[in-house]
């Protein structure tokens, strides 16, 4: 969430950032503004209404006490005034902070200046590519169907059991699935993370700490019994450890990793460019995040574009680094790189990272601060990375290692597997 003093003093940086968006946010600024004016007037009418009040009543005690009680009594009637004045702007003051947060709730970050411009995907810009696409023999397979032919992992049984999305993997597909969570958290924790087990659901503070509620509610699970939603990521949960915390500057900066399974009810339209392990309502993911200090925020997100590079580079993997434009980026973040791993067989590139910088947006949400050098509170910067995405990277696995004699496992995961060959 923006922070309404940094609108207010930067209208125009706002509207202007914001365009990079393709939206004209100049209504919605306008309307931030105004409710925050007007909040104030009734923030200062009541405080000069409650110092009024306070004043009185000091005065109503030095007049019982001087033996004045006509008098006193008139004043006794006039702070009784005051008092429901005062509840009645206090009533006001609270509807217009819920209007004001609900404007603010609808407006998103705003782009960072090495954003470039653009409407989808498309327009997202290259910035870096590495690894040698193999060449597959005749007759090579796209995953799910080396899955069928290996039995490794089986999408009608999934179905069967819950529906489309919902993945059954099998013997060596489940060894490699578990092989690939323990090496992403290893290199994880080697890296300093600190490792965390987060619950898989959380409740509606959680989601709107950072950001899903309300911009992605129609993509959540939501335990309608227990107003509880399954989490999309294991950024909801592992942000929400530090709300409402005040910390130390020199705490900073924070890391933290954990595993978790991921639940989307939107898994977007059907079809060839969906099949198989390309889009689920289930996938596995191990995260990465940190809380930085503000001053460091941009040199952390390089290290952490840097890291998943590293396990890419172990893999590997066939990838490319695409900066998003302004019509894809997350409603949250300032400044996302995403991680792209080519599928051979699909002759297409699959997303498989996406390591974001949120800056003060989710803090801000979040009430997330810490101690400066001045001893004044500061919001810190959040920000987040898939390190890494599972079901991608296994359809990656498996088609660009594939061989007339089976599946090849990349040696840095061999000593999880325990085999070296599908």
């Amino acid at each position: 969430m923006l922070q309404v003093p940094f609108i207010r003093d930067h209208k125009d940086v706002v509207v202007k950032g914001l365009a990079k968006r393709n939206m004209d946010a100049t209504g919605m600024i306008n309307q931030v503004i105004s409710l925050d004016e007007a909040r104030r007037n009734i923030q200062a009418e009541l405080d000069n209404t409650l110092a009024e009040s306070n004043s009185l009543s000091k005065e109503i005690g030095l007049l019982y006490k001087s033996g004045q009680t006509e008098k006193a009594n008139l004043l006794k009637e006039k702070t009784g005034q005051l008092k429901e004045l005062s509840k009645a702007l206090s009533d006001d003051l609270n509807k217009k902070i819920a209007e004001l947060n609900e404007c603010l709730y609808k407006i998103p970050n705003v782009p960072n200046d090495l954003v470039p411009s653009g409407h989808t995907d498309e327009d997202n810009e290259e910035v870096f590519r590495e690894g040698e696409i193999p060449q597959l023999f005749e007759g090579a397979l796209p995953h799910w169907e080396l899955a069928k032919k290996y039995d490794i992992i089986d999408f009608e049984l999934g179905n069967k059991i819950t529906g489309a999305g919902f993945p059954v993997y099998k013997g060596k597909g489940a060894r490699l699935q578990r092989a690939l969570i323990a090496y992403f958290l290893d290199k994880n924790t080697e890296a300093g993370y600190t490792e965390y087990q987060l619950p898989h659901l959380v409740n509606e503070a959680s989601g709107f700490g950072t950001g899903q509620l309300p911009d992605k509610e129609g993509q959540m699970y939501h335990v309608t019994a227990d107003n509880l939603y399954l989490i999309p990521t294991a950024e909801v949960p592992g942000t929400n450890i530090f709300r409402d915390v005040l910390l130390n500057e020199s705490d900073l900066p924070i890391g933290i990793t954990g595993y978790t399974p991921c639940f989307r009810r939107e898994a977007g339209s059907y079809g060839a460019h969906v099949r198989g392990l390309n889009r689920l309502h289930q996938f596995d993911k191990v995260e990465i995040l940190r809380i930085e200090h503000p001053s460091k925020s941009y040199e952390a997100l390089d290290n952490m574009v840097n890291h998943v590079k590293g396990i890419l580079q172990d893999l590997q993997l066939p990838y490319r680094i695409l900066r998003l434009c302004g019509g894809d980026l997350g409603f949250t973040s300032a400044l996302t790189y995403d991680f792209e791993v080519f599928s051979t067989a699909q002759n297409k590139w699959l997303e498989i990272s996406s390591v974001s910088n949120f800056e003060t947006f989710q803090a801000n949400r979040l009430k997330l601060r810490f101690k400066n050098s001045k001893g004044k509170n500061e919001l810190a910067h959040t920000l987040n990375g898939s390190a890494l995405a599972l079901p991608r990277v296994l359809a990656g696995i498996l088609e660009n290692y594939q061989t007339k004699e089976g599946i090849i496992i990349p040696k840095v995961l061999q000593p999880y597997t325990g085999f070296s060959i599908i």
